[in-house]
């Protein structure tokens, strides 16, 4: 579970050779052995093996052994899933191709195939460029520091895919990860500055939650637009990180 919570991809592959051996011979053989030597234990100490306390505890040591064979498994990813509390399991293979083909697909993105990470490069374009603006007097020093990549969590941006299992085929939602990026700081600036503006002007037409929502549909139809006509329409949005090219939305917030 540390690995979840550290936001790994997939379970780190193990390097040691694989047995010919089932995952099932495994943990029978090591779920034996355990509960042998837990049972004589419990039996030395004049203590019940069968009522069912004992039951649960030697059901859940079993659990414990498939939890732990499917972590040294590198054939296999346990990931966490999109919009649902439970876990995929599934072949690294179909995983790496699902993720593979997404990238060809939009050829927004590059594997790194050597060991030269281009976070320095990024890292001296941001700072090149606020120092930059501090000069022209477009930025203050403080909002410069302000701003600037916190050198102590930086990290490059990756991808990483969660599973759907609730769509046929399982595939991948597209998560683009980069909170520690070098432009983090940056983003979150730019959008503090531009969110309230946007939001006075779209608020017509901005729903807060489901409860702003209904209360909108009722001013709709009070208002007498609500027609047998009327279209309810939902929208999928397929592929959220690349569908907003780039020169329109800068042309966008200047004509904003």
């Amino acid at each position: 579970m540390r690995m979840f919570i550290n936001g790994l991809k997939y379970i780190i592959p193990c390097h040691n050779r694989q047995s010919r051996k089932s995952i099932e011979q495994f943990v029978i053989e090591q779920y034996q052995s355990i509960s042998t030597t837990v049972k004589n234990c419990l039996k030395d100490h004049r203590l019940s093996t069968i009522d069912e306390r004992a039951k649960q505890a030697f059901s859940q040591l079993k659990g414990i052994f498939i939890q732990r064979l499917l972590r040294h498994r590198s054939d296999i990813v346990i990931h966490r899933t999109d919009k649902s509390k439970v876990f995929y399991i599934g072949k690294a293979t179909g995983f790496e191709r699902k993720a593979e083909e997404y990238i060809l697909k939009t050829e927004a993105y590059k594997e790194i195939s050597n060991s030269r990470c281009p976070l320095s490069d990024i890292l001296y374009a941001v700072q090149t460029l606020l120092t930059h603006l501090v000069i022209q007097k477009g930025l203050t020093d403080q909002q410069r520091t302000k701003i600037s990549p916190k050198l102590h969590n930086l990290e490059l941006g990756h991808y990483h895919g969660l599973p759907k299992p609730h769509k046929p085929g399982t595939p991948l939602r597209p998560i683009i990860a980069c909170i520690h990026g070098s432009t983090s700081s940056i983003s979150k600036f730019v959008n503090d500055l531009l969110a309230p503006i946007f939001l006075n002007v779209a608020r017509e037409a901005t729903f807060i939650n489901g409860i702003d929502a209904i209360r909108k549909l009722e001013k709709y139809v009070l208002d007498e637009y609500f027609q047998s006509t009327t279209k309810f329409v939902t929208v999928d949005v397929t592929d959220l990180y690349r569908m907003i090219p780039r020169e329109g939305a800068s042309q966008t917030l200047m004509r904003f």
